[in-house]
């Protein structure tokens, strides 16, 4: 049975799933076409069959305002812990890297703002701490143009989707926590089908968490941007454990840019134990040129990345 491609978004708003569909594949013909698969490149839009698979919607509340409408709604303790240390291990690997003086002051202020001594830690108090701590962040060359962030809230909004995920609380009428709920769309987008996944940021997470029972062939799996191995916060949370390649995955590439401030600790393989048949993810540097280099379509434009996107689709038609 022939494969076929299933995009996974990460952190960010509500998206138009036509739009995004369309995004992404001309972002991917871009880079197949630089790889030298012009010929796919050329018929790729047309004669792949893509589903994207949408979860955002899943974190907004309805007639949130303020604050609260700007981060995901529901934010409890636990998350809003975990945005906290998201944001803190961010600071703390920027400061781990050769920077100017200039730069490494601007990371201790907001390290200083995201635990100010002496300050009441209530949760809104936490939430104005983080939202401080954010906003100088993106005073740091670099990180602005690495997202598509205009302010700290919209940062922090973004951010605080991880720990809605992780937190696996938020139930539906049916009792399904949240977590629960978005690996079902992701389910959903499988279709009990062999599949090419290409899955970003967050996605990378939800990818791993659904892969881990799904009996199905996933000839290749690209991740992109993928916080996974967040030491203090992501990889003590995610399930099941220890961190295992999926069975069903037959090959797996793990790109990062060095401008991501989503990708610490990139080098998945230094974490995870392989599957039975042996797999471990194998972790590529690219570098993006420009703005938004966090921004899936960024990292798709990619000859690196597109390239074997390319060949996996060729060789699934083969099948």
């Amino acid at each position: 049975m022939r494969s076929h491609l299933v995009l996974v978004h990460g952190i960010g708003p509500v998206r138009r799933v036509h739009q995004e569909i369309e995004d992404w594949t001309n972002a991917l013909i871009e880079g197949a076409h630089y790889s030298g698969h012009s010929t796919l490149a050329r018929g790729l839009a047309a004669s792949v069959d893509t589903v994207f698979a949408h979860y955002a919607d899943l974190f907004f509340l309805r007639g949130a305002q303020g604050q609260a409408g700007l981060l995901p709604g529901g934010l409890g303790d636990e998350e809003t812990l975990v945005l906290s240390q998201i944001v803190a291990e961010i600071i703390d690997t920027q400061m781990a890297r050769s920077n100017p003086e200039d730069v490494v002051l601007t990371l201790q202020r907001a390290r200083a703002q995201l635990y100010p001594s002496g300050q009441p830690q209530g949760l809104w108090n936490v939430l104005r701490h983080v939202i401080n701590a954010t906003t100088t962040l993106l005073d740091v060359p670099g990180i602005r143009r690495g997202g598509q962030w205009v302010t700290g809230i919209e940062l922090a909004g973004n951010l605080a989707q991880v720990g809605r995920y992780l937190g696996r609380r938020g139930t539906d009428n049916s009792g399904k926590t949240l977590d629960h709920q978005i690996r079902e769309r992701l389910l959903g987008a499988l279709d009990n089908r062999p599949s090419i996944i290409i899955a970003h940021s967050l996605g990378t997470v939800v990818t791993l968490e659904t892969l881990a029972k799904y009996q199905h062939p996933v000839p290749l799996l690209v991740t992109l941007g993928s916080p996974l191995c967040m030491r203090t916060v992501v990889r003590p949370r995610v399930r099941p454990r220890p961190l295992t390649v999926p069975q069903c995955v037959h090959r797996w590439l793990n790109f990062w840019d060095r401008d991501d401030i989503l990708a610490v600790r990139p080098l998945l393989e230094s974490d995870f134990l392989p599957s039975t048949r042996g797999v471990l993810p194998g972790s590529r540097r690219v570098d993006s040129d420009g703005l938004w280099v966090h921004t899936a379509t960024k990292y798709l434009a990619q000859p690196a990345v597109a390239g074997p996107v390319a060949e996996a689709l060729m060789d699934s038609r083969s099948v």
